[in-house]
């Protein structure tokens, strides 16, 4: 749910060519590496086209068209850091609530079960049998074990 609205001047462009329009956002409260989504009603006010493969924006201007490009390489590092700094984020929270989970859990729920034994262990007393892998070489044997189940 957002927090509520708030209505910016938002301009594109150079100082010879620019173009300027009042964009209404929603404030929402959580973490991102944009600072601002324009969406498509915004994308209609400036009757922009966008070209998201080759991150280009295009509208028209009081000059001629105006044509925004963004570098792909520098997109993608942000994206890369912005990833690593949610990553930290949500490692810090997750610990904090491990913690506290922790401090309100009894001493003896806090010990560490003793490992039991794995129902896969093969049995003490196995029989190996050497096999050839058809290569007639003895030093391409491979080795089972003789106690098989029927699977």
């Amino acid at each position: 749910m957002p927090l509520g609205q708030i209505t910016l001047p938002v301009t594109f462009g150079t100082p010879s060519n620019y173009r300027t329009e009042f964009i209404k956002f929603k404030v929402a409260d959580f973490e991102s590496s944009y600072h601002a989504i324009l969406g498509r009603p915004a994308l209609a006010k400036f009757m922009a086209i966008p070209h998201y493969s080759y991150l280009f924006l295009k509208m028209l201007g009081p000059n001629g068209v105006l044509s925004l490009r963004s570098d792909l390489k520098c997109a993608f590092d942000y994206d890369v850091q912005a990833i690593q700094i949610a990553a930290k984020a949500q490692a810090a929270s997750g610990r904090k609530e491990i913690a506290t989970v922790a401090a309100e859990m009894n001493p003896e729920e806090l010990e560490i079960p003793a490992k039991k034994p794995s129902i896969l262990a093969p049995p003490k007393e196995v029989d190996d049998k050497q096999i050839d892998l058809g290569t007639g070489d003895p030093s391409k044997m491979e080795t089972i074990s003789a106690h098989l189940s029927a699977k």
